[in-house]
């Protein structure tokens, strides 16, 4: 929901959604178009984590990418990724030497990667070009990690720096504002109960 909360029955007491995602515009400077958004526990500011975090975080991607194709990319802890993907028959490939591209998993296949790696650093493209390799930006990947998306998102819908830990993932995006975003992920994630607020 994206209403500020509901009084509780006879208590005449504000009840606050149990979440809250933050979607706001970020200043990375040398003209780098980006949005923050952050997922945390209501009340006490925490980050949303596990189970619950991983759920919110597999319905708020889809959503985001639309009818785009999108891919997963990791750059360390390969072994982990490998055996996790063999184990679920997750299509993946190796690109680059020290980058494992996972295409379009599916929502249930997400939320998995989101609550195995949740304390890892990934990252998420979507758009047109996700169809295809891009051995480019898979180099630079496998090279620099995700720095790499600051030359190569504008060739994307949206490039995406995951970290669940944190409850936080940046969007690189020539065309998704804070105001698109929300109106995109607003029914993604109503059903949990989800304050989507722009902080000033």
């Amino acid at each position: 929901m994206s209403t500020p909360g509901n009084a509780a029955t006879g208590s005449g007491a504000l009840e606050l959604p149990p979440y809250s995602l933050d979607v706001q515009a970020l200043d990375l400077g040398n003209e780098t178009k980006a949005v923050g958004l952050e997922l945390v526990e209501t009340e006490n500011r925490e980050p949303v984590r596990g189970e619950d975090g991983a759920e919110i975080w597999s319905q708020i991607f889809p959503a985001l990418a639309g009818r785009d194709a999108y891919v997963l990319d990791f750059f360390s802890h390969l072994d982990r990724v490998r055996e996790f993907c063999k184990a679920r028959k997750m299509e993946w490939r190796e690109a680059a030497g020290r980058c494992i591209v996972i295409s379009s998993p599916g929502v249930a296949e997400l939320r998995q990667l989101f609550e195995r790696f949740e304390r890892e650093t990934f990252g998420l493209r979507a758009g047109s070009a996700a169809q295809m390799a891009d051995a480019a930006l898979e180099g630079e990947l496998s090279r620099r990690g995700l720095d790499a998306y600051q030359q190569a998102y504008t060739r994307y819908a949206f490039c995406a720096v995951c970290e669940p830990e944190d409850g936080w993932v940046t969007i690189l995006s020539q065309t998704l504002w804070p105001s698109e975003i929300i109106r995109r992920l607003r029914p993604a994630v109503q059903r949990f109960d989800v304050h989507i607020a722009r902080p000033n």
